[in-house]
C-alpha cells in the first residue's frame, strides 16, 4: 500500500473561494459577513472536484490513500481574528469530513486549526476535539507563524504552543508543521516561506529540550525538511556546540521529514542523510509545483519516481517510506486501516 501523508484540497469549487472572500470583504463592512450556513457544495460537487483531479492523479501514479487537509495558502490565519479563523477552520475541515465520508478508502483526514495571531492556542481544542473525536482525522496541521511571514509567535519550544501539544500527546496524532500564505513580499510563500518554516521548526527544536518534556510527540516537516537534510552537518556540529545529545537521540525520535522533494538528486540525498525509519512517502499533490520538468517528461510532483530509481532504498526499506512509517507515525490511521482488515 502506498499512504501519501501530505495532500491539501486544493481543486475545491469555486463557491469555497467566493464564500472566503465575502468573509474578508465583511472585516470591513459586517453587512457583507456571510453565514456558514450559506456555503452550498453538494456531495456530487465534492466528489467531482477530487475525483477528476486528486484521485485520477492518485491512481496514475499509484498512490492509494491520501492523508488530506485543507488547502494550505488558503488557511490564512493572518486575516482576521479567532472569529474569522475559527469559522473558516470549520468550514474547511467539514468538507474533507465530508470527501473521506465519500470516498473512504482514497482520503483520510487532517485538521486544519483556527489559529490566529496573539491568540492562546488554548482556542484551537474545540475544533482539534471536533476533528478528532467525530470526524475520524488522523493528525493536525500546526502553523508556527500564523502571521503570515512576520514571525512574531514564541518558538515551537515555547510554553505557549504547549495546550496543543498536550491534546497531540492525549490524541496520540503527529502534526505536520506547514505555515500558509505569506503576507511578506521578502518571502515567497511556496518557494522561502514554507522552506524557510521547515528549516526553523527543526532548528526550534534542536535548541530545545522540547521531547524531553513531551517524549511521545511527533512532528512531521514537510518539503523534505526544507534545508535541514541538506545542511545535516551544520545541524549536527551546532547541536554539538550547544551540548545537545547526537540527534539521532535529540530528534529522530520525534522529527519525521516526508518526500516532498521535486527531482532525483534531492530525493537521493535524503535517503542517504535522513534514516529510512524518518521518511514517509507525500507528494503534496494538486499542490506547490504542478508542472512538468523538461528534463524528465514527468511531472515535478510525481515523487513515486524519485523513490523508485533511488539507489539508497531497498525493496524493505521502501515498503517502510510508503507504508510502514506512515502506519507507525499515524496510529490512528493505523487503527483506521486494521479495522478496514488492511494489515500493517
Amino acid at each position: 500500500m502506498i499512504i501519501d501523508c501530505h495532500g491539501h484540497y486544493t481543486t475545491a469549487p469555486k463557491a469555497l473561494e467566493d464564500w472566503r472572500n465575502r468573509q474578508i470583504a465583511g472585516l470591513n463592512d459586517p453587512s457583507q459577513t456571510p453565514r456558514a450556513s450559506e456555503l452550498r457544495i453538494s456531495d456530487d460537487e465534492l466528489r467531482d472536484s477530487v475525483e477528476k483531479n486528486q484521485l485520477r492523479q492518485m491512481l496514475e501514479r499509484g498512490s492509494d490513500l491520501t492523508i488530506f487537509s485543507p488547502r494550505a495558502s488558503f488557511m490564512a490565519h493572518h486575516i482576521g481574528g479567532f472569529e474569522t479563523s475559527s469559522t473558516w477552520a470549520a468550514i474547511c475541515n467539514e468538507l474533507i469530513y465530508r470527501i473521506t465520508r465519500l470516498l473512504p478508502d482514497r482520503f483520510i483526514g487532517c485538521a486544519m486549526l483556527p489559529q490566529s495571531p496573539g491568540v492562546d492556542p488554548k482556542t484551537c481544542i474545540p475544533e482539534l476535539d471536533r476533528c478528532i473525536g467525530e470526524y475520524g482525522f488522523v493528525a493536525i496541521n500546526l502553523n508556527p507563524d500564523p502571521s503570515g511571514g512576520h514571525w512574531n509567535s514564541p518558538p515551537l519550544s515555547d510554553p505557549h504552543w504547549f495546550p496543543i501539544y498536550e491534546k497531540m500527546v492525549e490524541y496520540d496524532i503527529p502534526a505536520m508543521i506547514h505555515v500558509s500564505t505569506s503576507c511578506n513580499p521578502a518571502f515567497h510563500t511556496t518557494g522561502a516561506h514554507y522552506l524557510n518554516a521547515d528549516t526553523t521548526a527543526v532548528m526550534q527544536c534542536l535548541t530545545s529540550d522540547l521531547f524531553t518534556r513531551f517524549p511521545a510527540l511527533r512532528f512531521v516537516i514537510p518539503h523534505g525538511g526544507g534545508a535541514a537534510p541538506y545542511h545535516w552537518g551544520r545541524f549536527r556540529g551546532l547541536a554539538q556546540e550547544l551540548k545537545k545529545p547526537l540527534l539521532k537521540d535529540h530528534l529522530l525520535n520525534n522529527l519525521f521529514f516526508d518526500t516532498c522533494v521535486y527531482h532525483q538528486p534531492g530525493i537521493d540525498l535524503l535517503t542517504r542523510v535522513i534514516p529510512v525509519d524518518n521518511i514517509l512517502f507525500a507528494s503534496e499533490m494538486i499542490g506547490a509545483v504542478k508542472g512538468v520538468d523538461p528534463e524528465t517528461g514527468h511531472n515535478y510532483d510525481d515523487t513515486k519516481r524519485y523513490i523508485e530509481a533511488t539507489p539508497n532504498l531497498s525493496a524493505e526499506d521502501r515498503a517502510k517510506v510508503y507504508e510502514g512509517n506512515a502506519r507507525r507515525v499515524y496510529p490512528r490511521l493505523d487503527a483506521a486501516l486494521q479495522a478496514r482488515r488492511i494489515p500493517a
